[in-house]
């Protein structure tokens, strides 16, 4: 029961004690404001300056527009001063120290932004000041400010930039108003993350200007916030997708030429590539800073540009018809001898273990000896008819025909055919011939000249098929050495920019870190 009355009489105390402070609060600022004015310095002497503490504290970034070079921020704005009007004595008030009043009833310093990007106010918001019995005004406030940042985006994405925050006072010079930094940089204890920067601090410093329209010092506060983009998201969403695509481009030189693709291939990765280019070219500024991935982008380009032109003029080479000249023998020597085995291209069924030897030859000699179809042995008499060779005379082994008489008194001859059988000109003997074939009456032992004129037209007959057939397929050789050269261009063509790719690639990340 004792402790329930103690309680209560507390809980009164509390209250009487709280009201008087109310009283005396109310009591306090109706003498302060009395004869208060809010449009003059509160300085007791004019020639003096009053100084003004300045303090920022970085709360977050918000956006940085790199296109039109604003950078948007959510700022904590504390200022503090003396304002030598506004000054009591505590014990005269029950010992009160601290009120909080609304700023627009006392002075307070016109500290805007100099450099800000915005047609609208983003000045501090009109929120209480702090007063103390001794004069001290602080005056928190947060704001959002929208200030113009040279962004250098020569190593886009993986880009630092500086932006600079300029404070101070707008119509009060040095000796009116002096600005000075309550710590040698912004505050980041309350900093929250930003997506795509990183902040590495935020250095401050003063300066004292002279313009020239006026001779008093003009102080400044300059806070310099440093930021590094992260780069992760353009390094999955436009570099390695441009690194992909641009190694495709060498693998229209590893296409076969008659699948008829090799020059779409080669336009469509253009294509793509000038869709990235876009993509980034709208969001940076309009500079002559190139940024490192358009550089990437347009060598990438170029180089692809330059590989599309190589495959037409191989395709040409490669589909060369019987008209086209034949190969050079430097060109023999130097890439279907040499440069072939260096890039492993082999003819069908070859590899790089067969023989010299068993490789197909690209020059046969004639099929038929020298263009005869019966060899060197045969040669024209001078009569202009051929001699016969030997396996046309029918002749057994030992030289001898073999012969029967007729009941008639005429001579029956035995012939052998090629299949072994033995044939006659009125009979079948042993799968032979059953048709009559005259035959001379006397056979002359060999040589013998064919006097037979369907057998002399044949051999003109078969000598015409035998060149046309020597001259489709020389026809066939030169074609086939052509395409070789081509894919011999092709092989060396596909490494020499799978090098060019690989090396950007590597001299790209290079200037990066």
């Amino acid at each position: 029961m004792k402790t329930l009355v103690f309680i209560i009489g507390l809980g009164m105390l509390l209250k009487v004690s709280l009201s008087a402070q109310g009283k005396y609060a109310q009591k306090l600022l109706s003498d302060l404001m009395e004869n208060y004015s809010n449009a003059l310095r509160p300085v007791e002497d004019t020639d003096k300056a009053l100084n003004v503490t300045l303090q920022i504290t970085l709360s977050q970034i918000k956006d940085m527009d790199e296109r039109n070079q604003v950078l948007t921020s959510y700022l904590w704005i504390r200022q503090i001063w003396h304002d030598a009007y506004l000054k009591w004595d505590k014990d005269e008030y029950d010992g009160l120290e601290v009120i909080r009043i609304p700023s627009d009833l006392v002075w307070r310093p016109d500290i805007v932004l100099y450099n800000k990007a915005d047609d609208e106010s983003s000045g501090p918001a009109d929120t209480n000041v702090v007063l103390r019995y001794n004069g001290e005004i602080t005056w928190d406030s947060p704001a959002i400010t929208k200030s113009s940042c040279v962004v250098d985006v020569s190593y886009f994405p993986f880009d630092y930039q500086q932006c600079n925050l300029t404070f101070g006072s707008w119509t009060y010079n040095g000796n009116q108003v002096d600005i000075a930094m309550a710590m040698d940089s912004g505050d980041l204890s309350d900093f929250v993350e930003n997506v795509e920067w990183e902040c590495h601090g935020m250095p401050a410093v003063k300066n004292v200007i002279m313009y020239g329209c006026c001779s008093d010092p003009y102080p400044d506060i300059t806070f310099t916030l440093l930021l590094k983009r992260r780069s992760s998201f353009y390094i999955f969403n436009l570099l390695l997708p441009c690194i992909m695509i641009s190694f495709l481009a060498p693998l229209s030189f590893y296409l076969p030429a008659d699948s008829g693709e090799k020059v779409s291939l080669g336009v469509t990765v253009l294509l793509a590539l000038t869709v990235f280019q876009l993509m980034v070219a709208e969001s940076m500024p309009p500079s002559e800073s190139v940024p490192l991935i358009g550089k990437y982008y347009i060598a990438t380009m170029i180089m692809i540009t330059a590989s599309t032109a190589l495959t037409i003029f191989i395709m040409n080479i490669h589909f060369c018809g019987a008209e086209a000249k034949p190969v050079p023998e430097w060109a023999k020597v130097l890439i279907i001898d040499y440069m072939s085995k260096i890039f492993f291209v082999y003819d069908v069924g070859e590899n790089c273990t067969t023989p010299q030897s068993e490789r197909s030859p690209f020059y046969m000699d004639d099929l038929f000896g020298n263009g005869n179809i019966y060899g060197s042995n045969n040669h024209h008499n001078d009569n202009g008819n051929y001699n016969c060779p030997q396996h046309m005379h029918h002749h057994h082994s030992n030289g001898e025909k073999k012969t029967n008489t007729l009941p008639n008194g005429n001579k029956k001859y035995h012939h052998i055919g090629r299949d072994g059988g033995e044939y006659e000109p009125n009979g079948l003997l042993n799968g032979g011939v059953k048709d009559d074939i005259p035959y001379p009456e006397k056979v002359a032992p060999y040589p013998q000249v064919c006097v037979c004129s369907r057998h002399q037209e044949l051999v003109r007959n078969i000598e015409y098929i035998t060149s046309c057939f020597r001259e489709q397929r020389a026809t066939c050789i030169k074609g086939a050495e052509w395409k070789k050269v081509a894919k011999v261009m092709d092989r060396f063509f596909m490494w020499v920019f799978f090098i060019m790719v690989f090396l950007m690639s590597i001299l790209i990340m290079s200037k990066a870190t």
